[in-house]
């Protein structure tokens, strides 16, 4: 819509990966939880950051946000869509969607997506939720009958709860012992987290000619994060420091506010589509333990004034050369590059971008720092060669990435010596960089069935302070039965489909900041996650069954993979879900 182009498109009613349901197989893999579906997530790879000015610094539940993005419709006919998934062992997703025109030049519509999930240690039975997340928005577009003018309107909304166990207490030296055991003892039974998000986006243009439109792009947006317990109840988890502002109760919370106003020019010309434009974002942070005696290392609120614009060349109906930059004064940049073509693909991103304010100042019951951090730098590039014919494609590349003055979390081992704390924020004073090779590629052979299989091995060129933690192996395959069956009644996929990744010391969760840490105790163990699926599409439904993680089956005792140290992963079980359409 932004770039002025016809992209009426058919609804998307693909079989292929209908049944990668949950956030993780989502992803591809490229995130981890902490073993259930619904808890905080944290990318296995590191990425440029998606801005560059002021952050509230909490991320582990940003993805079931960001992901959610409606879509928008011009709809001769009521439209709705109904996704439900009936996952094993009380996991469950539901998503409705609906759209409608009121009239040819005015659309409405709404999404909503709950996520329930009942706990997969120590569950007092059916209905005792480890998750519960429901989000819901609502949309509308218009337009004038001579479409100089087009309008749209989102307000999108989450509230995310999760009872955080802190992992499971296992055995002195032996981390994996009671990991799977069905009595298996959480660290944490009080604690819970709580994200809510909320957005109001309004975007409207005018065009005063097909080379030049006039727009605007104004965004309220509004992020609560909370953690909750009491302290004196739990008897396993040792809390390493304790802050004087709450005794027996533990309630935490910050919130981090902006109002962004976005003006500029755009317009098409030929194969050629520009941007420009000017944005004024003014952001605010509150900590309700921050009294005014502790000095913050940057204002908790102010304006942010940026510049920029972007530009894409469609080359073709298969190639496009497209780039962007934009610039915060104070020397805070994003640049990006991107090509697409037949047989080559690829990406450079470089950033300079504020740090977050968790990581900069936070106090809570457990935990306070200060911390004068400087902007982080981000490099990344991507490039792939492909290779396209009937039976075989083939994708051969990797991605390279540099990062300077990186920002983590690093459990201290003894404690830090002024106030006991053992999970603290660091800034790198040194350089981390990593290349990593990768294959994707699909193999058609006797007809119908398929073999894709993925790899990407990851070298460290530095490494300072052992900031960064990655598999040096990752890999995804699937290998599948691909057809339409009973006369063309029923179109299907079913195979079995492998992640694997080697052994390494993956990040730590510290729950009652919501955060992944760098952790040297624990190497989470290899562990083939594999998956039995069969999908199914007639006329306008669609339907999977899945069979997830098959090789715990035949573990005695039970054992399995280990996404997060001291968290199990997900136990063997079977998922189901479907969808159908609704319209005329």
């Amino acid at each position: 819509l932004f770039q002025n182009r016809p992209n009426y498109r058919p609804l998307d009613t693909t079989i292929h990966n209908y049944h990668h349901w949950t956030y993780v197989s989502f992803f591809n893999n490229y995130y981890k939880d902490l073993g259930v579906m619904g808890t905080a997530l944290n990318s296995i790879f590191p990425n440029v950051p998606a801005g560059i000015g002021a952050s509230s610094g909490f991320q582990a539940y940003e993805p079931y946000f960001a992901t959610e993005e409606p879509h928008y419709f011009d709809t001769k006919s009521p439209f709705t869509r109904m996704f439900v998934v009936w996952g094993g062992l009380g996991r469950a997703k539901t998503r409705v969607e609906f759209s409608r025109n009121i009239n040819p030049r005015w659309n409405i519509g709404f999404d909503y997506r709950p996520i329930l999930v009942d706990k997969q240690i120590q569950s007092t039975g059916k209905g005792d939720r480890q998750t519960v997340s429901h989000y819901y928005d609502f949309y509308t577009t218009y337009k004038t009958k001579n479409e100089r003018y087009f309008a749209l309107v989102n307000y999108r909304r989450i509230r995310h709860r999760v009872s955080e166990t802190g992992g499971v207490s296992v055995l002195p030296n032996d981390p994996y012992t009671k990991l799977f055991e069905v009595n298996a003892s959480p660290n944490l039974t009080k604690a819970k987290t709580e994200e809510y998000r909320r957005n109001i986006h309004f975007f409207h243009q005018y065009k005063l000619a097909n080379p030049i439109q006039i727009y605007h792009i104004a965004d309220f947006t509004k992020q609560d994060n909370v953690f909750t317990d009491y302290p004196t109840q739990e008897t396993r988890y040792k809390f390493d420091h304790n802050e004087p502002v709450s005794k027996d109760t533990t309630f935490d919370k910050t919130i981090f506010t902006t109002m962004q106003q976005e003006v500029g020019v755009k317009g098409n010309a030929a194969k050629l589509f520009y941007s420009a434009y000017v944005k004024l974002r003014t952001f605010s942070y509150y900590n309700m333990y921050l009294v005014d005696s502790i000095v913050s290392p940057v204002p908790k609120s102010g304006v942010e004034r940026y510049v920029g614009g972007q530009i894409s060349l469609k080359l073709d109906s298969l190639s496009e050369i497209s780039g962007s930059a934009e610039y915060l004064l104070g020397g805070y940049y994003r640049i990006e590059g991107q090509i697409q073509t037949p047989w080559i693909e690829g990406y450079f991103k470089n950033s300079y971008s504020k740090p977050g304010f968790m990581q900069m100042l936070y106090r809570g019951a457990h935990d306070f720092w200060n911390n004068p951090f400087v902007g982080t730098n981000s490099t990344q590039a991507q490039a792939f060669l492909k290779l396209n014919t009937s039976a075989v494609q083939v994708k051969a590349g990797g991605t390279f990435t540099l990062l300077n003055n990186y920002i983590y979390f690093k459990e201290v081992i003894p404690a830090d010596t002024v106030n006991g704390q053992k999970v603290l924020p660091y800034q790198s004073a040194g350089n981390q960089s990593v290349i990593s090779p990768e294959v994707r590629a699909s193999f058609r052979f006797l007809r119908h069935v398929y073999f894709r299989p993925q790899a990407i091995y990851s070298v460290f060129l530095v490494n300072d302070d052992n900031a960064l933690r990655i598999p040096q192996l990752f890999i995804n395959s699937q290998l599948t039965f691909e057809s339409n069956l009973f006369k063309n009644h029923i179109q299907v996929q079913t195979g079995v489909e492998l992640h694997w990744k080697s052994a390494y010391t993956a990040t730590g969760y510290d729950p009652v900041i919501q955060t992944f840490y760098v952790q040297d105790k624990t190497v989470s163990p290899v562990f083939p996650l594999v998956d039995v699926f069969f999908v199914g599409k007639m006329r306008r439904a669609r339907f999977f069954v899945t069979f997830h993680n098959l090789l715990m089956t035949f573990t005695n005792p039970p054992y399995g993979y280990v996404p997060t140290p001291g968290y199990p992963g997900q136990r063997n079980t079977i998922d189901f879900g479907f969808d159908f359409l609704l319209f005329d």
